[in-house]
């Protein structure tokens, strides 16, 4: 029996309240082919990256609902979920607070949030076990841990499937302990916050008067996040050698990302925006820095 809440129904009914449908794709004078197209049926939209063969058969709500109600029953039941469509389903499944993991003093705390996406790109659906930090209201993951992610194979009907999925939703369960063991370790590590932006963003030409405008107005930001960060987390203000903590030092970049940085297409609400910085490479590749200590000089 499902243990999903019916608001919680509601809420991904309402945010996924269209179908995606499958329709032939036609050459000039109407010339048949073998490919489709995927459309919203409520505004008519494409959908995906691309054709799709006969075969094809896309996902529906009710196949992501299955995905909810499966993390639910891993979890033993769950509090919210936010949804977003970007050529696919989003989800942030929220765990309940038992979870709470604490960071440094009462302030700097992380929560699960099992993040889903179930693309029509064709390619398998993906469920990670990310985080949430109160401090800032990051929504962010640790490519780098191991087991934290997994591979749902795409396919319609999938509510057919419910005990495979539960049990994959099992292991992203357990590994939520592995996820806090390197939010820990990073916040025991220090690094030269100066020589980590550096790293992560390079240092802009003398000649480039944007680019030095670009930078500056970038550092600035992520140095004015990093010290409200440290005043209201009780943490000391920061000193001239600009020592941080790797987990300070992630989360300000990550942080901009999600919150600050100019993103095309107009005003996108916040659950876009950190899914968008999910995918960034800037976020990639300040977590690669961070646990290979590369291409810059950690503090003592």
């Amino acid at each position: 029996m499902s243990i999903v809440s019916s608001n919680i129904v509601e809420t991904v009914k309402n945010a996924f309240n269209f179908t995606v449908e499958k329709f032939p794709l036609a050459g000039p004078d109407n010339m048949k082919t073998a490919w489709y197209g995927l459309f919203r049926s409520d505004n008519q939209e494409t959908v995906g990256d691309g054709s799709v063969t006969t075969r094809y058969v896309p996902h529906t709500t009710d196949d992501v609902l299955a995905l909810v109600e499966a993390s639910s029953e891993a979890f033993g039941g769950i509090g919210k979920v936010s949804c977003y469509f970007n050529h696919g389903h989003y989800l942030s499944v929220v765990p309940t607070n038992e979870h709470r993991k604490a960071i440094f003093g009462t302030a700097d705390n992380i929560f699960p949030r099992m993040i889903i996406r179930a693309g029509y790109d064709g390619k398998c659906f993906n469920a990670t076990m990310g985080y949430y930090r109160d401090l800032c209201k990051n929504l962010a993951c640790m490519r780098g841990v191991s087991s934290s992610s997994v591979s749902i194979k795409h396919t319609s009907g999938l509510r057919g499937k419910m005990e495979a999925l539960i049990k994959q939703f099992g292991m992203l369960r357990h590994s939520w302990d592995k996820v806090t063991a390197r939010v820990e370790q990073m916040q025991s590590e220090t690094v030269n916050i100066v020589d980590f932006l550096n790293a992560v963003y390079g240092e802009p030409s003398s000649d480039s008067g944007r680019g030095l405008t670009i930078h500056k107005n970038r550092t600035e930001a992520i140095f004015t996040r990093l010290h409200n960060e440290r005043i209201v987390s009780g943490r000391p203000t920061l000193k001239n050698d600009w020592t941080v903590s790797k987990w300070e030092a992630f989360n300000a970049v990550q942080g901009f990302v999600q919150h600050s940085a100019t993103r095309r297409g107009g005003e996108h609400g916040q659950f876009a925006r950190a899914i968008m910085a999910l995918n960034d490479p800037i976020v990639a590749k300040a977590e690669e820095l961070l646990m290979n200590n590369q291409q810059f000089s950690l503090a003592a």
